[in-house]
């Protein structure tokens, strides 16, 4: 996994930490072993040691539940596990339900008390299943773009014009305006296919001067997107070779993108000709148009095209 991958994930996860499958694996672990272990004195402690059914159907749920551990632990199709998790709270609480209208005095008070702990844990487990699922459904569609480009010019050079972020929209066409609103946060606002407008905070993660810059969106947002860009020394001393990793899932997922392309705002074309820009800005100063000018592929777009002439002073 990159190092975009592993920013861009937990923003994805949203206020869910990244390791909630293992917390969730770990507690259907302490769970299974004292089902297994202690079904005596776990059956006292619920209220059900009156009951020979009930500590028959402890080691079951014991069993249960090592399945749900070992399925979170292993870390494949987390979602899946996660729910089943739910399921077995349902059954459990249904046979709870069933205890609790056939005792009374202290084991009716044990029962209910053992009741309201499941039900608090099923609403944590619904909540985390709900979570993990989004954020499953969010990898699914996450857009991964990696794009390289040589510029006549030093890493130290490309790293302080890319560091300025409001110098982004200067070659980043469908960037609107980046608002530096300290060292870390900026607020970024751009437009998306048919003109809709996207805003969003970013706040810068690491800093290497003139080597890397790696950013991602801040929680909440509508469109999570990280990104690195890296300064390489080309070889031969032939200037740098910029590289651009980017991973974002768009509101309308695949769909999205195929609507996307229709407009010719596919977004590897749309990095692809930012990066031509930004070669053109730092060794020229400055954007040049003409028919050949990287600007997109869409009939729109080319029919834009006009011939050659610097980009206006409000663009710059």
């Amino acid at each position: 996994m990159s190092r975009v991958e592993t920013v861009l994930l937990p923003e994805l996860d949203g206020p869910v930490p990244a390791t909630l499958p293992s917390a969730l694996g770990l507690l259907s672990l302490a769970l299974g072993v004292g089902a297994l272990v202690a079904p005596g004195p776990l059956a006292r402690l619920t209220g059900v040691d009156d009951s020979a059914a009930a500590r028959a159907v402890l080691p079951a749920v014991g069993v249960r539940e090592l399945g749900s551990a070992a399925g979170l632990l292993g870390g494949r199709r987390p979602a899946g596990w996660a729910w089943s998790r739910v399921a077995g709270d349902a059954m459990d609480l249904t046979m709870l339900g069933r205890a609790l209208a056939d005792r009374d005095g202290d084991r009716r008070r044990r029962v209910a008390l053992t009741t309201l702990a499941v039900a608090g844990i099923a609403a944590v487990d619904v909540l985390s299943a709900v979570r993990i699922s989004r954020a499953r459904r969010a990898r699914a569609r996450m857009i991964r773009v990696e794009i390289a480009v040589t510029v006549n010019r030093s890493p130290a050079e490309a790293y302080r014009f890319w560091r300025d972020l409001e110098n982004l929209p200067r070659f980043m066409t469908h960037l609107e305006s980046v608002r530096a609103d300290d060292l870390r946060r900026s607020h970024w606002t751009a437009r998306g296919p048919g003109g809709h407008r996207v805003e969003w905070d970013a706040e810068i993660i690491e800093d290497r001067p003139n080597t890397s810059i790696t950013w991602r969106s801040v929680a909440g947002t509508g469109v999570p997107n990280a990104g690195r860009v890296r300064f390489v020394p080309a070889p031969g001393d032939r200037g740098t070779e910029v590289r651009v990793e980017l991973r974002y899932a768009p509101p309308a997922g695949a769909l999205g993108r195929a609507v996307a392309k229709l407009f010719g705002e596919e977004p590897e074309q749309q990095v692809r000709d930012d990066l031509r820009r930004f070669k053109q800005v730092l060794e020229t100063g400055e954007v040049v148009r003409s028919e050949g000018s990287p600007n997109g592929i869409s009939v729109r777009q080319q029919a834009m095209q006009r011939p050659a002439q610097p980009l206006p002073a409000s663009r710059r």
